[in-house]
């Protein structure tokens, strides 16, 4: 159904191929996993199977992608719509109408469907992705994740013979990604329908492949197998793959259910604490990083070492404050008739990392903007350090505290890389080359002259992220920050925000991602409706939640080990 024959893809503009010597078959009915790190071309790909590239992005196409029989390079996207439904990772650039609605019926009336016909399917795929309560709603009202899932459903309608997606569960919950993966697998296995897959979180989705296309890195031919062979390889994989890695398990579990048919013997060996929850190893969290003591006691900082290196060994930052950071109280929040908060509060301590979790629509980003003032609650209390944020102009709420939206281009707006950091420099007040340093620790290999839209989702969040880093909020907040982030990537990320914790800065994630939150985050707060049902440490809160629990507590139950890195090392 879709065949890759020696397919090279260079950009103009750009000396090195994005893609090089692409080969490999998806047959019809199969779900095939598109696999690598950030950066090796599997946008590329997905995008030349629509004929996205190169007839809309430019650049030169070598060898030849057929699919269903029509050669890409003679077909137009417009000529292969009836045939191949695409949902990019930006579901706002592909919506067209106002309503959800009026979205999933879209494609079917481009392609002169039937009103009978049209109507039937739209409340088909709305039963099937849980959306017939959103029917009637503004698209600009939903959340991240909820956008998802109408981008996907506007795409299932016209019922495609072949899905392309592009991280297709990155904004959403996990029960919402587990129906999404649901309803493919009925379209996979009933319909016949063929799906081409790019996914960071491989830990929900590697069990659904019938095989992986592993592109290990740029300019590399692909490795293509079965999904066990190739995680054998690769350079990216779930937890619960390196959980089986670790324990030489052969051949590797991809799943919990194999995993934990498995553990008993590794269960046997690890120490009892963990069943209580105590024996904690201390990667996990900063050890100096406590109420009674926000501040390390060793003199080398995340940000010393971030001045040294952007101007030479000056430092330049100002102490970061005592006390609270933020505390919020009884918040009422209504927007429209949806109402986003209801008494919900929270409080951050310097030092503190807390994940903020819930399903889509929960209200985790309607809370982060009352902490930076983008809302103005109803009812209830906000302060973040010394101020009330809505009463406080923007160029000192910075200093107090940051967002890294779930849309990272709403911070970015210059025409390069040296750019967006230069003036992130300038108006933070930093010692030029401060936000470059932060760039080249989180993203190494980006050059100054790249312009932001020509990094990939993953490249951009981390952009917005050293801009608003810049700044050095005392208070940091991120909207779904990993989102679009590999492994190694994330593993940065981790890094970066545990030295931060270090220094004293309060960090809050709101996230989907439950291993995330069981790699670094002290506490967890649950949302449901709009109010907060759990507020605890994280291994109390995330191991009692079958849809919050990380791979490795699954399959370690009943001890509270959430991560393959505490296992390592209690297995020491």
């Amino acid at each position: 159904m879709i065949r890759f024959e020696d397919v090279s893809v260079t950009y103009d503009g750009v000396a090195e191929p994005a893609v090089r010597h692409v080969d490999f078959e998806v047959p019809e009915g199969e779900l095939a996993l598109l696999v690598g790190p950030s950066g090796v071309g599997k946008s590329t790909v997905l995008g030349a199977v629509s004929g996205l590239v190169p007839h809309f992005t430019g650049g030169t196409l070598r060898g030849r992608v057929t699919v269903a029989g029509r050669d890409t390079r003679t077909h137009r996207p417009r000529e292969l719509a009836d045939v191949v439904g695409t949902v990019g990772q930006d579901p706002l650039a592909h919506f067209v109408t106002d309503t959800v609605e009026d979205e999933l019926a879209y494609g079917m009336e481009s392609l002169g469907l039937a009103p009978a016909v049209m109507r039937r399917r739209v409340e088909e795929t709305l039963d099937l992705l849980g959306l017939a309560d959103l029917r009637g709603r503004q698209i600009g009202t939903l959340s991240g994740g909820q956008r998802q899932r109408v981008a996907i459903g506007s795409v299932l309608t016209p019922h495609p013979r072949v899905l392309v997606l592009d991280e297709p569960t990155s904004a959403l919950d996990p029960a919402a990604a587990e129906e999404v993966l649901a309803v493919l697998q009925r379209l996979v296995h009933d319909l016949g329908t063929t799906v081409l897959m790019a996914e960071h979180r491989l830990e929900r989705v590697i069990q659904y492949a019938d095989r992986v296309v592993l592109l290990p890195e740029p300019g590399a031919a692909p490795v293509v197998g079965a999904p066990a062979e190739v995680m054998a390889v690769s350079p990216v994989y779930p937890p619960v793959v390196a959980l089986g890695r670790l324990a030489a398990w052969t051949p590797l579990p991809l799943t919990v259910r194999d995993a934990r048919r498995r553990a008993a013997p590794l269960r046997d060996r690890l120490p009892t604490e963990g069943a209580r929850g105590t024996a904690r190893p201390a990667t996990t969290h900063p050890p100096e990083t406590t109420a009674a003591s926000p501040r390390p006691r060793s003199g080398r900082t995340f940000w010393s070492r971030v001045s040294r290196r952007a101007d030479g060994g000056r430092s330049h930052g100002s102490p970061r404050p005592f006390g609270a950071l933020a505390d919020a109280r009884d918040l009422q929040v209504r927007r429209g008739r949806v109402t986003a908060l209801r008494g919900a509060g929270l409080d951050v301590s310097p030092g503190e990392i807390v994940a903020l979790m819930g399903r889509n629509g929960a209200g985790k980003s309607t809370l982060l903007g009352a902490l930076t003032g983008l809302v103005r609650p109803q009812a209830g209390s906000v302060t973040v350090g010394p101020v009330v944020p809505a009463a406080t102009p923007p160029r000192e709420l910075v200093r107090h505290v940051g967002l890294v939206p779930q849309e990272p281009r709403d911070l970015l707006y210059a025409d390069t890389v040296a750019a967006e950091c230069a003036a992130a420099d300038h108006d933070a007040g930093a010692a030029p080359g401060t936000c470059r340093a932060l760039v080249a620790g989180l993203l190494p290999g980006v050059s100054d002259d790249t312009h932001p839209r020509d990094l990939s989702e993953g490249q951009r969040l981390v952009l917005a992220l050293a801009v608003v880093l810049t700044a050095r909020p005392p208070l940091l907040l991120l909207d779904e920050p990993t989102r679009g982030l590999d492994y190694a990537a994330k593993a940065r990320l981790v890094d970066i925000l545990r030295a931060l914790a270090a220094d004293g800065h309060g960090i809050v994630l709101a996230t989907h991602d439950v291993e995330l939150a069981a790699e670094l985050a002290r506490r967890v707060v649950l949302l449901a409706d709009g109010e907060v049902i759990a507020d605890g440490p994280t291994a109390e809160v995330v191991v009692s939640s079958p849809s919050f629990a990380p791979q490795v507590a699954k399959i370690l139950a009943p001890g509270q080990w959430l991560t393959v890195a505490q296992v390592r090392e209690a297995l020491r």
